[in-house]
């Protein structure tokens, strides 16, 4: 049994998720080189970590990234090795930094404010290292567009309920769940689905009993079901919003 995919169905998830986790709180806008730095450190690493290598590389050079693009590769790598994979991801900062300066004469990205989304995308895929969720995180959190990022949370929450194919890949699913949702709630339902999926929508052992979406799930491995009034309601207000 397959889920439809419709903007109906997607929206009838995030009604779901505002009504139970409540507005998501606002996320001050960064400097996109800055923010795209912080996304690389935080590549299959927990955010605590990523945090504390962000500033610790930021303690280490001043937040000079010339400075960091310049240093012996060692030097970035011991400022960054509380986040893990720091030999791999110090070499990939350096990478992207040079690639930066070569192309644009400079270590700057704010003009990524005024490029269109697809303009955007293409630019930071186009830098070695950076993947569909890296990009989408920058244009979201540093630029305030519409950029989805898919990660694990995201994309587990999302398949489970149907909102992409069940084989559908991460970097797939940045483009069907961007087209499901308007550009003014993306910020929101990414946040809503990750606070999802990291607190009820669990990988192992999820939390279904305690979700708001149950209703709307087809995820055939559930732990147990909602209680049957609560199903209910949820079933009444999804198709209402549909």
């Amino acid at each position: 049994m397959t889920a439809d995919r419709s903007p109906g169905l997607a929206l009838a998830v995030f009604h779901e998720l505002l009504d139970h986790q409540g507005d998501p709180p606002p996320r001050p806008l960064q400097d996109p080189l800055s923010e795209l730095i912080q996304t690389v450190l935080s590549q299959n690493t927990a955010d605590v970590n990523s945090d504390r290598a962000y500033t610790s590389l930021m303690a280490r050079f001043g937040g000079d990234w010339e400075a960091v693009a310049g240093a012996p590769v060692i030097q970035v790598a011991d400022a960054i090795r509380i986040g893990g994979l720091a030999d791999i991801k110090a070499a990939r900062i350096q990478s992207i930094l040079h690639e930066i300066k070569d192309r644009l004469g400079e270590l700057d990205l704010s003009f990524l404010h005024d490029a269109s989304l697809d303009d955007g995308r293409t630019f930071l895929r186009s830098l070695g290292g950076v993947g569909p969720k890296t990009a989408a995180c920058v244009l979201l959190f540093a630029c305030g567009k519409p950029a989805l990022p898919v990660d694990t949370h995201v994309h587990r929450v999302s398949l489970r309920l149907g909102l992409v194919p069940p084989k559908a890949t991460a970097e797939r699913a940045h483009e069907l769940l961007e087209a499901l949702i308007p550009a003014d709630l993306v910020y929101a339902f990414h946040m809503l689905l990750i606070r999802h999926g990291r607190e009820i929508c669990k990988a192992s052992r999820p939390r279904c009993e305690q979700c708001s979406a149950a209703a709307l799930c087809l995820f055939p491995d559930k732990t147990s079901s909602a209680a049957p009034g609560a199903r209910s309601r949820h079933r009444t207000t999804a198709e209402a919003r549909t």
